[in-house]
Order: C-alpha cells, then structure tokens, then sequence
C-alpha cells in the first residue's frame, strides 16, 4: 500500500525536541513516516503512541517494541493513553487533514479526480456519510456546512439547488454532485471550487473541526511542563484553530486580564510559522498549503 512522503518532515519532528526516553505521541500515524523519524530519535527505554481512525493504516504499523498503534480517532488521545498507561507526555505532533493515500484511493470518495459514491469517511465505523449530508441534510443545514466549512459565499444557492435535484432522484456519486451543480462551476475556477465543496462536506462527515477542539485541549491537559506541540495544518479553518490556542488559550474571545493588564497562556510559541521550500513542494504537490506550528507548553 503506498502512502506518500510525509509533509515538513524533519521541521515537525524537529519541533518537538525529542528526549531519548521521552513519551510522545503521532496523532497521525498514516504511512508512518513521522513516527520512523521519531523512533530514530528515541532511546531505548522511550515509547511513542500513534493514532490512525482508518483500519488502512494498521497495514504499516511499525515492528518496534517501543511503538504502539492505536486504531482510533485522536479525538480520544486522553482516554486511550491512559487505558496504556499513560497519564503525560513529553510531545504530540498532529499533520491534519487528508492523508494522500485517502485522496488516491477512488472509492473513498475523497478526490475531485474519481467518479466514487459519495462517501468521504476518514473511519468506516462511522454512520454518517458524504450520501448522508448530500441527500439527507435539511436546506440551511447545507447551506451552513457550505459557508461554514467551505467558506463558499453562493452556500445558498448551492444548497438549494442540491435539495431541488434530489427530489427527482438521490445523489449517490460524485460525478453525479458534479452534474448537479454544474452551472456553478465556471471553467476558470472549477477545481479550486469543487475543492472548497468536497472539504465542507468532508469535515461535517469526520466532524474535524469538533474533533481538532477536543483534541487540542485534550493536548494541554497530557502535556508535561516544557512539552512539545507540533502541528500541521491544510487550510485556514485548522490554522486559526490552531493559533488562537496557542496564542491565549481559547478558540474564541479573548482570555480574561488582571489588575495589569496580563493573561497566562497555556503555550509559548517556538519559533516562526513553518512552511514548505518549493524543492517540497516540487516533489509532493499536496504539502503547498502546509502550515507548521510548534508551541511548549508552559
């Protein structure tokens, strides 16, 4: 099974500032790229923990006794560290999103590219599919997932053009949400606008923007003092999720002063934002959005 290259590799690992009998966590396992990094960089008597929700990933689990794979999503990281054991780490490191091997795998549903049923699960324990919000979402529940998560401003029109359709017949295919808003996608634009629509429906279906909140929060409570957070995100509605968290602690409003002026955040920053060189780029297209954040939590 191939998987690609893993994105911001050395930076991300980097980020973490690995001890060698530190506990550290990939939230993200995939292909196992970060993980062998970080395994490289352990000692003997170090362990990391990975998280991967899709059973395809259990095909490249690691033969390390100092490795654990745990087939869940990492929106229970604190509840399953603990069923091992496990109470705080020295490091997590998250590289959100997609994995390519999802988007290269047609039947998935996940690329623009491939004619698939609707579908978009990054986990086949979940009830909820692509088919799911296409033909059963009320109008203004799409119109939200549209705006929303797709950050489309015709949400509207497109929501109502799609309960219109599926009233003749159920939409079951992408090739056949592709017809159905056709008028919609101008030639110019059309891959950057199918692209906005399939993430929308992708992140309703896996709830990412609930689960990456659970997560990061989550996060604080495990990390050591002096521990390490390292994280990749794709697209602007992670990387300000991201952000604001390590800026003052909160997804929205702001922290609350004292009698000076000042508020404690939970993080410092470490570092600049990371992003790849074009030689990365060049050699794995899917990195160009990347965003790399690392943060120690005080």
């Amino acid at each position: 099974m191939e998987y690609h290259n893993p994105v911001l590799l050395h930076p991300t690992v980097d980020g973490l500032n690995i001890k060698p009998d530190g506990v550290y966590v990939d939230v993200t396992f995939g292909g196992g790229g970060h993980s062998k990094e970080i395994l490289k960089r352990l000692g003997p008597n170090g362990r990391l923990f990975a998280f991967d929700q899709d059973e395809d990933a259990l095909a490249n689990a690691l033969p390390d006794e100092r490795f654990t794979l745990i087939n869940e999503n990492f929106r229970f990281i604190k509840r399953f560290l603990r069923f091992h054991g496990v109470k705080s780490v020295d490091g997590i490191l998250a590289d959100l999103g997609v994995s390519s091997h999802q988007f290269d795998v047609p039947e998935r549903g996940f690329s623009t590219r491939f004619d698939a049923e609707l579908d978009m699960r990054m986990s086949q324990k979940n009830d909820l599919n692509a088919y799911r919000v296409v033909n059963e979402y009320e109008e203004q529940d799409l119109r939200r997932v549209f705006f929303d998560y797709g950050e489309l401003k015709n949400a509207p029109v497109l929501a109502r053009t799609i309960v219109e359709a599926r009233r003749d017949y159920p939409i079951k295919t992408t090739d056949e949400l592709k017809d159905v808003l056709k008028k919609y996608l101008p030639e110019k634009v059309r891959n950057k606008i199918l692209a906005q629509i399939y993430q929308a429906i992708r992140i309703e279906v896996n709830q990412e923007m609930d689960v990456l909140k659970e997560f990061i929060e989550q996060s604080l409570e495990i990390l050591k003092p002096g521990g390490r957070f390292s994280v990749i995100s794709y697209h602007s509605l992670e990387d300000r999720l991201v952000k604001r968290f390590i800026k003052n602690g909160m997804f929205e409003g702001e922290p609350e002063r004292d009698f000076f002026g000042n508020f404690s955040v939970p993080f410092k920053t470490i570092g600049k934002l990371i992003v790849p060189d074009n030689e990365e780029i060049k050699i794995n297209n899917r990195a160009r959005s990347a965003k790399l954040r690392v943060a120690e939590k005080i």
